[in-house]
């Protein structure tokens, strides 16, 4: 996951009146490893997830996912792991998808005139679907199309293994690259996911945004961002306005989480409050 990931999710979710506690040391979902069937090794880093995040659990704590994948392993590998565990059973019902906690807990986006293209991670979908993200994005005030289409064709690190670029690329040209191609420069193009944006971004040169760096795009340059003139590309990754930094500090401290698992994810646990 991009460092501006991290920092754009945190300073959305404590904007909106929340406060995040990021989890200490190393804490990791293990999605890498079920892909490779190390289920032993995968099963002793959810155990070590849930003895760093059981306090939050038992408290209630929503935990918001960054990384679909990495929240998508609460959500369905953790139960079927350990289904007689009860704290696995509160953490994947107290587990969301960044959009889905804003859902969830009625926040009110800020506002942001345009058109957005969505993409849909396969985790996403698998455990949610898109419908929170594209309400979130309407509710912003954007107008939404959804790309229909099955994946991006990277898959993690499939894509970049040999013998395995040619049919990624065929898969991406199946319905996502020439969609994005197609979507005018000022339109959003919206991807959680880190596969997914790096696919796009090789395949078309375009850059897509998290969810939450729209969000922030919309708080920090306004309603009519979009209609400056800019790309939407060039309207993110600005340094942070004065008084701000904080925010920031605490952010980088998830994404050094997220670096040390992989360069896959942090879950940010958020509590109402100061």
């Amino acid at each position: 996951m991009h460092a501006g990931v991290g920092v754009a999710a945190v300073e959305a979710i404590e904007a909106a009146g929340w406060h995040v506690v990021m989890p200490r040391g190393h804490v990791c979902c293990g999605r890498p490893l079920y892909d490779y069937g190390f289920l032993n090794v995968a099963e002793r880093y959810l155990r070590k997830v849930l003895d760093v995040l059981r306090d939050e659990i038992r408290a209630g704590t929503p935990v918001v996912g960054i990384e679909p994948s990495c929240l998508a392993v609460f959500k369905d590998e953790l139960v079927k792991l350990l289904p007689h565990d009860d704290d696995a059973q509160r953490l994947a019902k107290q587990s969301y998808h960044f959009a889905d906690f804003f859902s969830a807990f009625d926040i009110e986006p800020p506002k942001l005139d345009g058109d957005a293209l969505l993409w849909g991670h396969c985790h996403q979908k698998a455990t949610g679907g898109m419908d929170g993200e594209r309400r979130l994005l309407e509710r912003m005030g954007l107008e939404v199309e959804q790309v229909k289409a099955g994946c991006c064709g990277l898959a993690g690190s499939w894509g970049f293994e040999e013998g395995h670029h040619e049919l990624s690329m065929r898969i991406a040209e199946e319905g996502l690259l020439p969609k994005v191609r197609e979507a005018a420069p000022h339109t959003l193009v919206v991807a959680d996911g880190f596969s997914c944006k790096t696919q796009i971004e090789e395949g078309s040169g375009r850059k897509a945004l998290h969810v939450a760096e729209v969000m922030n795009l919309a708080r920090q340059n306004g309603r009519g961002a979009l209609h400056e003139g800019r790309r939407p590309d060039d309207c993110v990754g600005q340094p942070p306005r004065p008084g701000r930094r904080r925010q920031v500090q605490r952010a980088f401290a998830a994404v050094a989480v997220a670096a040390a698992a992989a360069g896959t994810s942090a879950a940010a646990a958020a509590r109402r409050g100061a």
